[in-house]
């Protein structure tokens, strides 16, 4: 479980990024500060690039153009101007704006990657990254335009046109002229210098601050799944024989291993569990395969998570700088791909959540599968139609996710007079993962509103968590005995889903749930 919330501040050294403070930063406010030895090695990188300037010798990014562009030479007169028009011409981004989280976290990702200090860009001007996050001046950068090849050009480049004082910004909730936000704000822009443009946009920052968050956001949709299926799993008097350690001793992947224990811990002390026995031996395999499909999509969390953590800390430009040895060395550090393919398997990871989630509120709602519930959960069937119209809209969001689930990172279209001829599309997996997130969010939330009332509809007694999960619910939304507007309990549902009450009662009441 992330724990961001008690984060009051994150220290940027370029090295020790989390998880935990990208979500602390992105969505609870938490102050940034520039860790002192990371201003030092700023320092030193910079020393470099005024050497270079000084010697002539063409290098490129700081006295030679850009992509196809790389052997042309530009005079010492121009460099600075060939910066901000670098920002400039590539500040070309469409669609609606990036959310405050995702531009926050985006902010925060490309402070942190100029702090490991080979990037060659003043200190400053990194400083005025972090005083806008602590400041709450947030670019407007829209979501579509990045191929993921030299990193997210074109949303980066509409951050840093908010350096200069140029673009646009939100700040306390106007849309505002970049310059002006940043004088109510209290702040300066900058005016790039030779290198510094280059270091702003070249990186990966776009499609790692919203696969971050949507990480974020599939860990908590992961937990809760556990909590949906174990109510669900005694509403339908599902079977504990299939959650017994020694079955997943048997196949030892930790995720498996893990979800087998939380179902346990959450069904313990159940009048309801195996109360279809000995008529049922079984379980359908959306019930019996809990742990088999929960765990693997726990065990993809973990890997995506290190994919993200480490990219987290990176150095994502082009060229970078070395300071100790005086060289400049050109490479790729800014294509996508690690995150293209990662986002994509995160995609698809929360797809099955949310996929294995419509099947079992399938069951509840369908007579001819619910061992005795009365039909769509509702008396008075016919002139009442109960909850039968949930499972179609979960079965909605379903489907779209089987088509949002189709990798991105398999595409590739070439750019920049083929001199970037293989691209990432990191960015459209990132935005895929963070839609799919939402969905399964919303079918869990479904499944919650299902098995809340087939529990009550059935009788007997869940165990005192489920007990409780059920009050927790009926404080929101109450029994339904007669058809009345679902739309305001599917409301109250999905925002009691994204809140932590519920994970709050598991870690109160079942400690070992993780």
């Amino acid at each position: 479980m992330l724990h961001s919330e008690g984060i009051a501040s994150v220290v940027l050294d370029g090295r020790s990024l989390t998880l935990e403070g990208v979500v602390a930063v992105a969505r609870h406010g938490a102050r940034v500060e520039i860790a002192r030895e990371a201003t030092a090695r700023m320092a030193k990188a910079r020393a470099l690039v005024e050497e270079i300037l000084e010697k002539g010798a063409p290098v490129y990014g700081i006295n030679t153009g850009f992509g196809a562009f790389s052997q042309v030479s530009i005079s010492q007169d121009q460099v600075d101007q060939l910066q901000a028009n670098l920002v400039m011409s590539h500040a070309v981004g469409c669609g609606e704006p990036l959310d405050e989280d995702n531009v926050r976290s985006m902010l925060l990702l490309r402070a942190n990657a100029l702090c490991q200090g080979h990037s060659g860009i003043r200190s400053e001007v990194v400083e005025l990254l972090a005083d806008m996050l602590n400041a709450g001046v947030h670019p407007v950068i829209p979501e579509q335009g990045s191929l993921g090849a030299s990193g997210d050009l074109a949303p980066l480049a509409h951050m840093a046109l908010v350096l200069m004082g140029k673009g646009e910004a939100f700040y306390l909730g106007k849309r505002l002229p970049g310059d002006k936000a940043l004088t109510v704000a209290g702040l300066k822009p900058v005016q790039l210098k030779a290198k510094e443009g280059l270091a702003l946009i070249n990186g990966t920052q776009m499609m790692g601050a919203v696969g971050a968050l949507a990480l974020a956001d599939t860990i908590r949709a992961a937990r809760l799944a556990d909590i949906t299926a174990s109510l669900t799993l005694e509403a339908l008097q599902g079977l504990s024989a299939a959650f017994d350690p020694r079955i997943h001793t048997l196949r030892p992947h930790p995720g498996q291993a893990l979800v087998a224990k939380n179902i346990r811990a959450l069904t313990e002390g159940s009048e309801l569990a195996d109360g279809a026995r000995p008529c049922r031996v079984q379980d359908a395999y959306s019930l019996r395969c809990i742990p088999q499909v929960h765990g693997a999509v726990r065990d993809a969390l973990v890997h995506v998570r290190q994919v993200l953590e480490t990219e987290f800390n990176a150095v994502t430009d082009n060229p970078l700088l070395f300071p100790e040895e005086g060289e400049v060395l050109s490479g790729g550090n800014f294509h996508g791909e690690p995150l293209a393919l990662a986002l994509d398997y995160l995609g698809i990871a929360a797809a099955e959540l949310a996929g294995i989630s419509e099947r079992r509120l399938e069951r509840m709602v369908n007579p001819q599968l619910s061992c005795g519930l009365p039909a769509f959960l509702v008396k008075d069937g016919g002139v009442n139609s109960g909850m039968m119209i949930l499972q179609y809209t979960a079965a909605a969001l379903v489907s779209e996710n089987k088509v949002l689930a189709h990798p991105a990172s398999v595409d590739s279209i070439p750019s920049s007079a083929n001199q970037e001829d293989h691209v990432s599309m990191g960015a459209h997996a990132a935005r895929k993962a963070r839609k799919i997130a939402e969905n399964t969010l919303s079918v869990l939330s479904l499944e919650l509103l299902s098995a809340a009332q087939a529990t009550e509809a059935r009788g007997g007694k869940p165990s005192p968590f489920h007990q409780e999960l059920i009050s927790l619910v009926r404080e929101r939304v109450p029994f339904l005995s007669e058809d009345r507007e679902l739309r305001l309990d599917i409301e109250a549902m999905g925002s009691l889903i994204k809140k932590k009450a519920i994970l709050d009662l598991a870690a109160r009441m079942a400690p070992e749930f993780r």
